[in-house]
């Protein structure tokens, strides 16, 4: 028996089987490269489910890590430390925020956003409590963020769900405008749908959401969590369609693959969460925030943003060109912006993940029948040729 089914045997003896991993066990990781447990290597295009910014084993990150790991882990937020103020500082010099809130992970960001809207309302003397997300969105797994998640197979069998969330159609501002009331509490919108198929918004999108929020009185969340930190050519993915929101949500590549999330908003509407509303034990550990710190640095800093841009736009046209040579019988469109993209698939993206798996470079897919790529930011054109290489191989038949 193989290492790597050996390590899955042990796995599947004791994990909850929520998860159906593909058959392999990976190991390590050095850049944009991961070794299963048999010593095969892969060039990784899915880079953690966006979120492994500088590729794998960064040393800028490991030394910060280290570093950090000699001085303090954990104390929890009954005390301050300086990592998590850094970072805080790091990001709201770099966009409309003025106070930030940590947590570990996406869903607990996206948690704490709606928290906010509902609580700032209350504060406030109004009774606003409904929430407008989008059929396709994700926005997590706790039972807020699923009930505002956009795909009824993710609510099945966790009913009865949070009341007041409602869902409109994925870039119709007039079912956006059918929903409002003097109940609304927030509009929660991916800039773009990242889990629900790489849907880009249409032009003016979210700028009208904007006008809606502000001529209802309600917030206006975006939830930046896959296309933040530069994954889309900006590093923050409503920089490309000029709209400020009122409150942003972040995690993923945030951490570069450290478990980490943040809420960003205004001062004014962070008075809402006043000490015992909102809390997370593990929220801005020194040892996330560091790393962090470090990767905010390197994306701004040390040209990583500019590298991602010309990688995002060489990904693309390569994808469009494989989408011309397959034609409609396999590949209905290249999408995506930046580095993240994917090609819409006239059949199930299953085959097409493990073929590519089988020739050494890893994909996943995005609603349904979208093959996504979120390669690391530092990925070079090579590796970039080399993965388009195999995807013309497997979807073109070598043509």
């Amino acid at each position: 028996m193989s290492r790597n089914a050996e390590i899955a045997r042990r796995g599947a003896e004791v994990l909850v089987g929520n998860y159906a991993p593909q058959p392999i066990t990976l190991v390590r990781g050095e850049g944009c490269w991961l070794y299963d447990a048999d010593g095969a290597r892969y060039l990784d295009l899915m880079g953690g489910i966006a979120t492994a910014t500088l590729g794998h084993a960064h040393p800028k990150l490991r030394a910060v890590l280290a570093d950090q790991a000699s001085k303090l882990w954990h104390v929890s937020n009954l005390y301050t430390t300086e990592p998590q103020i850094a970072l805080a500082e790091r990001l709201t010099a770099r966009c409309f925020a003025e106070a930030v809130y940590f947590c570990n992970s996406g869903a607990e960001a996206n948690e704490a956003a709606l928290k906010l809207a509902r609580r700032h309302h209350r504060d406030h003397g109004r009774d606003r409590f409904e929430i407008i997300a989008f059929e396709g969105a994700f926005h997590g797994r706790t039972l807020f963020t699923v009930t505002a998640t956009g795909t009824p197979a993710y609510w099945k069998g966790f009913e009865p769900l949070v009341p007041g969330v409602h869902h409109a159609p994925w870039g119709d501002l007039d079912a956006v405008r059918r929903l409002l009331s003097d109940r609304t509490a927030a509009i929660i919108v991916e800039p773009i749908q990242g889990e629900g198929g790489l849907r880009l918004p249409p032009p003016g999108f979210l700028a009208g959401l904007r006008r809606l929020a502000d001529e209802n009185g309600c917030l206006l969340i975006f939830d930046e969590v896959q296309v933040g930190m530069g994954r889309t050519g900006t590093l923050f993915a409503h920089e490309q369609e000029g709209v400020v929101p009122d409150v942003m949500t972040l995690a993923k590549a945030l951490g570069g693959g450290i478990p980490i999330g943040a809420m960003l908003t205004t001062r004014a509407l962070s008075k809402a969460l006043v000490p015992g509303t909102h809390a997370s034990t593990f929220g801005g550990n020194p040892l996330a925030c560091a790393v962090a710190s470090a990767v905010v640095d390197e994306l701004v800093e040390g040209g990583v943003l500019d590298h991602a841009k010309a990688m995002g736009e060489r990904l693309g046209q390569g994808l469009r060109a494989i989408a011309a040579e397959a034609g409609p019988d396999r590949v209905l469109e290249a999408r995506g912006r930046g580095m993240l993209r994917g090609l819409a698939l006239a059949g199930p993206p299953g085959p097409v993940i493990e073929a590519c798996r089988e020739r050494g470079v890893l994909v996943i897919s995005a609603g349904g029948n979208v093959l996504r790529l979120a390669p690391p930011l530092v990925i070079e054109a090579e590796e970039i040729d080399q993965g388009l290489a195999v995807l013309r191989e497997v979807l073109c038949g070598g043509a």
